[in-house]
């Protein structure tokens, strides 16, 4: 927390005040012989040194001649001693609103207090200022910032402009016109914001890539790891926190906007408006929209490309849409709807975590013995029938499925809109896929006693940190080991 100006002028006061003490005693001079010979009182001096009083110009002249030094060095910011540094902090920490909000007096400082016990209340306080700064939340507070941020993003249509206008402006900076971002065009890039890309097999297990400011550097994993696009995209991530002028997230609300703004500059780069748009208006004409053409237009994941689209099919073709990614035992981890698909919600309105239907072509496409393509399905819901095109996958943490649907009477310009495949959910009411059909006379009521797979991540605190999740020590032990390289 920065000092207001009062609180500044006070130190500044109390420095003042430090060294006019230090060059006092190193004279050896009583406060009394001081005033003698500047023409002031001894307790009008002691006021002064203890930061109480501003003296005039004139006075401070005569006391540099008295002390035989200059009025320069008794105006300098630094403390005259290490004693003089200790009480200077103390005074600064016990100012702080962080401190003031605990409702404890402050400590007095006298000269008895010795130098370790001054050492140890600073540390104390340092302790409490980095706490306050950490970007901590509770997994409620998490869920319902996260839910905050998703609604705000629905009223926006998830579209961007600034971001959108941004990514463009960079990319004809670096001469980029067409076609799949190159590696080289992302270099360019930075190279143009003074960084230079560097891949490091050294890389701290918490962290994407890490970016060293003092020289210039952006740190990512070797170029080796399969799916390069995945290396652009932490790569334009990592600019765009430079170009979109983040500061350390002050709680885990301002980290999570953070993020999607980065992750926004990335697709926005990967994917340009421009020539997004009117891949998708000429594929629209010629209804035959599908994420799939998409994907391979821009070289991007299907996953990239199906967020991309709820970027733009509201904003520029009309077009509500929803996106889905859920795992294999149907719990979502990433979602977006504007076009008023039923989903599951908790009390505090967050969805990710919850567990979709069983009959939506999220969870069905499991079951295809071809994975190769991509499922297509009608699904008859309380709120509208949907058409969605679903895609599946494997991760080294099970399966996943990629999904974007839209209401039934937007089908018409997809690709797949002929499938005879339909299902209906009625989802949440409970008997629609989550109570047994027979409950009432199961010859296996009552004896049965299953044993639950207890998912961790329920009970476990979030990560705490400026940046969640990261382990600061590897970090700068990481950047430690590649400064002198």
């Amino acid at each position: 927390m920065a000092p207001t100006s009062d609180q500044k002028t006070g130190i500044e006061l109390k420095t003042l005040g430090h060294r006019i003490r230090h060059h006092r005693i190193r004279n050896g001079l009583t406060l009394d012989d001081l005033g003698a010979i500047v023409g002031v009182a001894g307790s009008q001096l002691s006021l002064i040194e203890n930061g109480k009083r501003e003296p005039k110009l004139s006075l401070l002249q005569a006391i540099a001649d008295a002390v035989s030094t200059s009025v320069t060095d008794l105006i300098s910011g630094e403390p005259p001693n290490r004693r003089a540094a200790l009480e200077i902090e103390l005074e600064r920490a016990q100012s702080s609103q962080v401190f003031r909000q605990l409702g404890v007096p402050p400590v007095k400082v006298s000269k008895g207090l010795p130098d370790e016990t001054l050492e140890s209340i600073i540390g104390l306080h340092r302790e409490l200022e980095r706490r306050e700064q950490e970007a901590i939340a509770t997994p409620e507070e998490a869920r319902r910032a996260n839910t905050e941020l998703r609604l705000r993003q629905r009223v926006a249509d998830n579209y961007l402009p600034e971001i959108e206008a941004l990514a463009e402006k960079q990319l004809r900076a670096a001469g980029h016109a067409s076609g799949a971002l190159t590696h080289r065009t992302v270099s360019i890039m930075a190279e143009q914001l003074g960084f230079e890309l560097i891949y490091a097999a050294d890389l701290p297990s918490s962290t994407r890539s890490i970016t060293d400011l003092e020289n210039g550097r952006i740190y990512l994993p070797p170029a080796s790891i399969p799916g390069g696009h995945g290396l652009r995209s932490m790569a334009l991530q990592a600019m765009a926190h430079r170009l979109l002028g983040h500061e350390r997230p002050t709680d885990y609300a301002d980290f999570l906007q953070q993020r999607l703004e980065i992750n926004y500059y990335a697709a926005c780069c990967l994917m340009p408006e421009t020539a997004a748009v009117a891949f998708l208006e000429q594929a629209r004409q010629e209804r035959n929209l599908a994420v799939e053409d998409f994907r391979d237009a821009f070289g991007v994941t299907h996953e990239a490309a199906g967020m991309r689209m709820t970027n733009l099919l509201t904003t520029h073709l009309g077009m509500r849409l929803h996106f889905l990614r859920v795992g294999g035992e149907g719990q979502v981890e990433r979602v977006y709807e504007n076009d008023d698909l039923p989903l599951p919600e908790d009390v505090t309105g967050a969805i990710e975590g919850q567990i979709v239907c069983r009959r939506f072509s999220a969870r069905s496409a499991f079951d295809q013995q071809n994975r190769t393509t991509e499922h297509y399905q009608y699904t008859d819901t309380p709120t509208g029938t949907f058409w969605c095109s679903t895609q599946t996958g494997s991760r080294s943490t099970g399966e996943f499925s990629i999904t974007v649907g839209v209401p039934f009477d937007d089908a018409k310009w997809w690709r797949g809109r002929e499938t005879q495949v339909r299902a209906t959910s009625t989802c949440p009411d409970e008997s629609c896929c989550r109570r047994p059909p027979t409950v009432a006379q199961s010859p296996w009521r009552g004896k049965a006693w299953p044993s639950a797979r207890v998912h961790t991540h329920i009970f476990s605190p979030l990560p705490r940190g400026a940046f969640p999740g990261v382990d600061d020590l590897e970090v700068y032990e990481f950047l430690d080991r590649h400064s002198t390289s």
